[in-house]
């Protein structure tokens, strides 16, 4: 069976990470978090001192980084470790100072043109679960199968929140969700790939769902085109 590309899209506070995993392990796919390729952009202009205004230098900066996503053997199901420039960087870009300012990385144009092209060769052979803001619209528009992952602000907030409170970190369940809303319009009103649904992506609202039954029937959708894509294979090679 032909191993497709998957492209799930949808807001901040969405569940798309917790998804994209759990469909790479349920279909032995790769996961690529395209979003820990931009927060070790900002990690790094943060470190050398460069403003998230800048918009040369910071293109500039993401042309000479490197930036690894590796699946670690034995770890939690689609953990990944991210290396910046070889230093492992997996706890370090996850805090909220740090995905506030990859926000504002990823609306430079020359930072989402180097990372874009990362990502295509990345999963240009299939058999890849990706996520972000623009993999069905700009990264891969030809997925075979794009997923757009929604769920209500209140809801996504709270997610936000008890992520960061089981990691210790104290922050105020208001001011998370005066966030989302804040992402949500940065994200939607940027002019370079903003936040959109692609034309024929499946709309998922997970604001009722569990993390399992959003994953089963992204699962159950990807062998229903991978079944389709093969059989229409066939009869183009009778």
């Amino acid at each position: 069976m032909r191993k497709l590309i998957i492209a799930i899209d949808g807001p901040v506070g969405s569940g798309k990470s917790t998804l994209a995993r759990r469909v790479a392990a349920l279909l032995g796919y790769l996961y690529i978090d395209t979003g820990a390729m931009y927060r070790s952009v900002a990690l790094k202009a943060a470190r050398c001192g460069v403003s998230l205004d800048a918009a040369d230098q910071l293109a500039a900066l993401a042309g000479e980084t490197r930036i690894d996503l590796r699946q670690l053997a034995g770890a939690t199901e689609g953990t990944q470790q991210v290396l910046l420039d070889g230093e492992d960087v997996t706890a370090l870009i996850r805090t909220p100072e740090v995905a506030q300012a990859a926000s504002k990385v990823a609306l430079v144009p020359g930072v989402r043109k180097v990372l874009v092209a990362e990502q295509r060769r990345a999963g240009e052979r299939g058999g890849v679960v990706m996520e972000g803001r623009d993999i069905g619209s700009v990264v891969f528009p030809e997925a075979q199968l794009k997923i757009f992952l929604t769920a209500s602000p209140e809801i996504r907030a709270d997610r936000r929140w008890r992520e960061h409170q089981q990691k210790g970190d104290a922050i105020d369940l208001a001011r998370t969700l005066e966030e989302i809303h804040e992402r949500d319009r940065r994200d939607r009103e940027r002019t370079n790939s903003p936040l959109v649904k692609a034309k024929d992506a499946v709309v998922v609202d997970s604001t009722a769902m569990e993390p399992e039954e959003v994953a089963r029937l992204v699962v159950m959708l990807a062998k229903e085109h991978a079944s389709a894509n093969t059989s229409e294979t066939l009869r183009h090679n009778r």
